[in-house]
């Protein structure tokens, strides 16, 4: 995934930025999806491995990513509360250079 589309790319609910999984994550994932053992956020069993992963700030969930292409459904993301969860920062995003949407609309909140 280039870094370009991961810029604009956000958590379709939350509007959260979101990084990729590193590879541990996806292959732990992928073990779990093996074994049967993975359900998405929709309480259905992930069948298909994924290819990697983009998870939101909050590292609370994952979309995963098939064939290049990232799944940015609601109820495709796994659940990442119960695994450590580390991810693949970009330096950019990391010194101020994040997805600005992520922030949209909680000043209203507070």
């Amino acid at each position: 995934m280039t870094q370009d589309l991961l810029k604009i790319l956000c958590c379709p609910e939350t509007h959260q930025s979101l990084a990729m999984a590193d590879a541990e994550t996806i292959a732990r994932l992928n073990e779990q999806i093996k074994a049967g053992a993975l359900k998405n956020r929709g309480g259905k069993a992930v069948s298909e491995a994924i290819d990697g992963g983009l998870v939101r700030d909050d590292r609370k969930f994952l979309y995963p990513i098939r064939g290049k292409i990232p799944v940015m459904l609601i109820d495709e993301a796994i659940t990442l509360e119960r695994h450590a969860t580390p991810v693949a920062r970009d330096p950019a995003r990391s010194q101020g250079g994040g997805n600005e949407r992520s922030r949209e609309g909680q000043d209203e909140i507070s």
